[in-house]
């Protein structure tokens, strides 16, 4: 039995990873078989490109050596950790994945969505999501309830109009994919948007 495979996504600050927290809770609390986590990261070596790709002081790199790196390290990760715990059935649920690759990349960066889902569909194979949570909420609004941008994150660093454009981007990806893309309005209280959260994964069978 293939398990449920469910990803987050969203700007900065949008909260994105404290709602990944609150599920993981609610599932640890629910018996339910889970395997949380982040990207890029989740492996010893995606950690390591992790590093590379948000240090601050690595500011020659090129777009397109960025994307392929974010891509490097989610192959890395399905390989040895996503793609073996969907064949156990468990519930694999990550922040950020292929759409962040599309909004941050595709759009902002303007590397266009052929070249991104082409590097995307050679690091994941026939690993896609069964559903996506995008937490809709926009730059300034995230930035304003986040207190500003984080100095050491190379990617938070960028101009403002550039995250615009991640969002725009986002919002472009949820009309491609409005049958995976679930748009959850994230202005609310953290709780409210949990709340939120569980009941649209519970209806779709997600999650119990």
């Amino acid at each position: 039995m293939k398990g449920k495979f469910i990803t987050f996504e969203g700007c900065e600050g949008v909260g994105k990873s404290t709602q990944v927290r609150f599920l993981k809770e609610y599932m640890a609390n629910t018996n339910q078989d889970c395997v949380f986590l982040r990207e890029p990261g989740g492996t010893d070596i995606s950690e390591a490109i992790r590093k590379i790709i948000l240090d601050p002081n690595n500011t020659e790199m090129t777009n397109e050596c960025e994307t392929m790196l974010y891509c490097a390290a989610r192959a890395q990760l399905i390989k040895q950790v996503i793609e073996p715990a969907l064949k156990e059935g468990k519930t694999v649920i990550c922040d950020r994945f292929i759409d962040s690759t599309f909004a941050y990349q595709g759009v902002a960066r303007g590397l266009g969505a052929d070249y991104v889902e082409q590097l995307n569909d050679l690091a994941c194979g026939k690993i896609k999501p069964d559903v996506t949570i995008f937490l809709d909420l926009s730059p300034e609004q995230a930035f304003e309830r986040k207190g500003g941008a984080d100095k050491n994150d190379r990617l938070e660093r960028e101009a403002f109009e550039f995250h615009m454009k991640v969002y725009e981007g986002y919002k472009e990806a949820a009309k491609r994919h409005p049958k995976r893309i679930a748009c959850i309005d994230a202005s609310a209280d953290k709780f409210t948007t949990q709340n939120k959260i569980r009941e649209f994964l519970r209806s779709g069978g997600y999650i119990k």
